[in-house]
């Protein structure tokens, strides 16, 4: 069995595009004492589907029954943890902050170091985009503090599988690699 510790999960889902799919699968997290962290939701590369990231914290044992749980709500197609997964992950945050003439070269300088975008220029405030993984979002978040931020807009994490392999192939070659083969 898993671990009763609490740690930080990244599940993601293939659901069908309709309505009342996030409130079901975020009612099933709720009941079981899970806080979601972050959920991201958008279109995936397949018709009538959107790709979900969730991620939340909590011991494993418990998080594999919602994931089992979720997978029988009638619109969602596959539900996988990838937590501990070869994944990538990013996110992206808006942020306005307080530019001054003073100030403003010096805000575009950090922005630049975090190969973050100037969005928007207006005289009291620059508006900076930044793509990355948490740490770097709130890296440039707490360099941004000094300056006065005026307001953040996080999408939450999203997350895939690295390369061109799925789940299955990656196991199977796991398992021909310790000589396990399949059946």
């Amino acid at each position: 069995m898993g671990s009763t510790n609490p740690m930080k999960h990244t599940l993601v889902a293939l659901v069908e595009d309709k309505p009342g799919v996030l409130t079901r699968m975020a009612s099933l997290f709720r009941r079981r004492g899970f806080n979601i962290e972050s959920i991201a939701v958008g279109h995936s590369e397949l018709p009538s589907l959107s790709r979900m990231t969730i991620v939340v914290n909590g011991s494993a044992n418990i998080l594999e029954q919602v994931r089992k749980q979720l997978s029988k709500v009638v619109d969602v197609v596959k539900v996988i943890d990838v937590t501990g997964d070869n994944i990538t992950v990013r996110e992206l945050a808006l942020i306005k902050v307080r530019a001054t003439s003073a100030t403003r070269s010096e805000i575009i300088e950090i922005a630049d170091i975090f190969r973050a975008n100037i969005v928007d220029v207006a005289t009291d405030s620059l508006t900076i985009e930044i793509t990355g993984d948490e740490d770097k979002v709130n890296s440039l978040l707490n360099l941004l503090r000094s300056f006065g931020i005026k307001e953040v807009a996080r999408t939450g994490c999203i997350a895939m599988l690295r390369g061109s392999t799925t789940r299955a192939e990656e196991k199977k070659a796991k398992a021909a690699d310790q000589g396990q083969g399949l059946v």
